[in-house]
């Protein structure tokens, strides 16, 4: 009896099990960029969503990335092709450069406001976000002048709010408001206010990286504090721009796996529903991107997951803010059949056009000499790291290289190895060659190595949790042997670790047929 009565039943509870799947919201799962897209800062221009972030050192900087659904990123380009003053960033700056940059859009035209805290705070225009962008204009000089964000007010005055590297000025948690011309060329005053002290306020420290914004007759500051590995997101309001401010966390680790959830960017959409894109610190792996709900409530923000207080939570997974959209990343992988390089390539500092050639669906990487090991090497070629788990597989031709010449995969940090050739009296050897504390003048040290019966080579890196690196090589692009111990990737300085290609010697070049990314 209960059985025919299941067996009637049946048809009708998997009809309404699946009417209940198919109306379920579709989710997103964060990260939503599991890559170093360090300190971002995204808005919304109609119904497309943008994201700037620090680049650092790397040229070309300050990448850009546009958005559909704040989900699906693709990297559009960067607005930066080669970082100011061109003479000093000829050399890498590890750790210098374009640091947490803030994205507007005013008067019809995108506006980057960024800092390089040895040198001041520079703006850069543009119509098209894709670019061109303008050069980038000196506002205001002086070190030590970090993470600016401007706040155009209701009666047209500007306003530019900005925090302090105490490695550069000497003192830092506290933020300062300047008075600004409404084109950003010039500030208005000779000296600014600090209208929020983290030293008077209980347990904070490095309070940095604020955005600017005015909501119901408020002023919001977001900013984070606690430091970048274990701090929070805090919001300050006022009805008065120069303040006081009120403070309150908003958004915290909580029982979550998600260290330090903090600076980066409310949006919200044209529903009027409201978003907050962060970074998460996952050391060799750089600061990765997430993206949290958020409610307003008595008129302060909660982000993230509701746990019953002030602050929220991040979340693992949520509802898509816009349904409907192909899956899209940042680029990985490049044949070098096009013209250009992909989008996805930095270069360890400014770049010259004589250090590579594309052609007959190659890339010749033509040899720079160097001395000492590969970190004050300028002409690295890198990309972010892009996902937990990942593995490369690049084909190298060693037939160009010049006696004593080198060049190879790399996985580079402050601790990098690399697999690669090395050419001499006319043989090619393989090999793998590890520098620990590059960042201290370490000396390379090879690890393993064999001959191999021609110039050509495969080279393969798999990486698992945690950044752990295996090498292998193939001399027919079927059959991988391992080489030397697992490698332990070590992030840089401010940025996760990098992977990517070079080559180095007294004339000669290497080429390479294609650059392989896969999960």
């Amino acid at each position: 009896m209960m059985g025919r009565i299941l067996q009637r039943c049946l048809p009708f509870l998997f009809a309404a099990l699946l009417a209940a799947c198919s109306t379920a919201p579709v989710q997103y799962q964060n990260p939503v960029i599991h890559a170093d897209y360090s300190d971002p800062d995204a808005i919304r221009v109609g119904d497309m969503y943008y994201l700037v972030s620090s680049s650092f050192n790397s040229a070309p900087g300050l990448p850009l990335l546009q958005s559909p659904d704040l989900v699906n990123w693709t990297l559009v380009g960067h607005a930066l092709q080669q970082q100011v003053p061109l003479d000093v960033f000829a050399k890498p700056q590890h750790g210098k450069g374009v640091w947490a940059p803030c994205l507007r859009y005013h008067d019809g035209k995108f506006w980057i406001f960024y800092p390089d805290p040895d040198f001041g705070i520079y703006v850069m225009t543009a119509k098209d976000f894709a670019g061109p962008w303008s050069a980038p204009h000196l506002l205001v000089g002086g070190k030590g002048l970090i993470d600016p964000t401007p706040l155009w007010d209701d009666d047209g005055q500007a306003y530019l709010l900005h925090a302090w590297a105490r490695s550069r000025a000497g003192f830092a948690n506290v933020l300062t408001l300047r008075r600004m011309a409404p084109d950003a060329s010039r500030l208005l005053d000779d000296a600014g206010k600090i209208i929020i002290d983290g030293n008077k306020l209980p347990k904070y420290t490095t309070l940095e990286g604020p955005k600017f914004y005015k909501r119901d007759g408020y002023y919001y500051v977001f900013a984070p504090a606690g430091g970048v590995e274990f701090g929070w997101q805090s919001a300050f309001r006022s009805r008065s721009i120069d303040g006081p401010y009120e403070d309150r966390i908003v958004l915290a680790q909580g029982s979550s796996p998600v260290n330090g959830p903090h600076q980066g960017a409310w949006v919200q959409t044209p529903q009027g529903e409201d978003w907050f894109i962060h970074f998460q610190d996952k050391r060799a792996y750089g600061r990765i991107v997430h993206l949290q709900p958020m409610i307003w409530r008595d008129g302060w923000p909660l982000i993230g997951e509701d746990v019953g207080g002030a602050a929220g939570q991040p979340v693992a997974r949520y509802r898509m803010p816009v349904s409907g959209h192909a899956k899209a990343a940042p680029p990985t992988s490049d044949e070098f059949n096009g013209s250009k390089l992909g989008l996805q390539w930095q270069w360890n500092a400014n770049w010259q056009p004589s250090w590579y050639a594309l052609g007959d669906g190659k890339l010749r990487l033509f040899s720079q000499s160097r001395t000492g090991n590969l970190w004050d090497v300028p002409s690295l070629l890198l990309q972010k790291l892009p996902a937990e788990t990942f593995t490369v597989t690049t084909k190298l031709d060693a037939g160009g290289l010049s006696d004593g010449g080198v060049a190879g995969l790399v996985m580079y940090g402050s601790d990098y190895i690399w697999l690669g050739t090395r050419r001499n009296d006319g043989r090619t050897q393989l090999a793998l060659v590890s520098c620990y504390k590059a960042d201290a003048n370490c000396h390379e040290q090879q690890e393993a190595g064999v001959d191999l019966p021609s110039p050509q080579v495969w080279l393969r890196m798999q990486v698992i949790a945690g950044g752990v690196t295996q090498f292998s090589y193939s001399a027919d692009g079927v059959k991988y042997t391992p080489i030397g111990a697992q490698f332990t990737a070590k992030m840089g300085r401010w940025v996760g670790a990098q992977m990517g290609l070079f080559s180095s010697g007294v004339g000669g070049h290497a080429d390479i047929d294609y650059f392989r990314v896969a999960p």
